[in-house]
């Protein structure tokens, strides 16, 4: 059974998708201050790699990533997917040896991961987009430090404020937009009405 056939409800479930939709972050070019949440979460964690993924309906992309070369990869090779049924960190010490991955392509073949720890990026209704997560080439027994755990949800949480700044200033954008097109049509209406009144003057 694949990602999308033991997580479909959670994966294709039409308010969540649309939840990540309406803030118009997929495949958009990298910005400094998910970059920056990336790099904490490797250092604080001590790992090789870490990710901001967002699970979409057929792919899981990666909005910032340190050490990992690809930007997506289809569901089947995403852990992330499990985070979406997750209430609070999803941590899986050995990779290969949980049902739930042992046949992970990323995990049966390079970079053959091992370690995965990763919090919910939740929206403020619920809603699961994905998850901001670390990763090891080697088993962690121990998983995370209480610490690193925390460090990781708060970095979750900084990671949804700024996806949420990103949605108002774009509403405000668009906003504004709206506006300057009314001002240009009433100008234009204003003009074609003075026109008409001009052109209907008795001399």
């Amino acid at each position: 059974m694949t990602v999308l056939e033991a997580l479909s409800a959670e994966v294709l479930d039409p308010s969540r998708l649309a939840a990540l939709d309406a803030y118009g972050i997929l495949d958009i070019a990298p910005e400094k201050g998910f970059d920056d949440v990336v790099l904490l979460a490797r250092n604080i964690c001590e790992a090789p790699v870490a990710l901001i993924s967002l699970v979409a309906e057929n792919r899981q992309w990666f909005k910032a990533r340190v050490d990992f070369r690809a930007c997506e990869t289809d569901l089947n090779a995403s852990v992330c997917a499990h985070v979406l049924a997750q209430l609070d960190l999803l941590v899986i010490p050995d990779l290969s040896a949980d049902l739930r991955t042992k046949a992970n392509p990323l995990v049966t073949g390079g970079p053959r991961i091992r370690f995965y720890a990763g919090a919910p990026l939740r929206t403020q209704d619920g809603k699961v987009l994905g998850s901001l997560c670390v990763i090891d080439v080697e088993p962690r027994p121990a998983g995370l430090t209480h610490r690193q755990a925390e460090s990781l949800r708060a970095l979750a949480g900084q990671v949804m404020a700024q996806m949420e700044l990103r949605r108002v200033l774009a509403d405000q954008r668009r906003m504004l937009d709206q506006g300057d097109e009314l001002i240009r049509a009433q100008a234009a209406m204003s003009v074609a009405r003075g026109t008409s009144a001009l052109c209907s003057t008795p001399w």
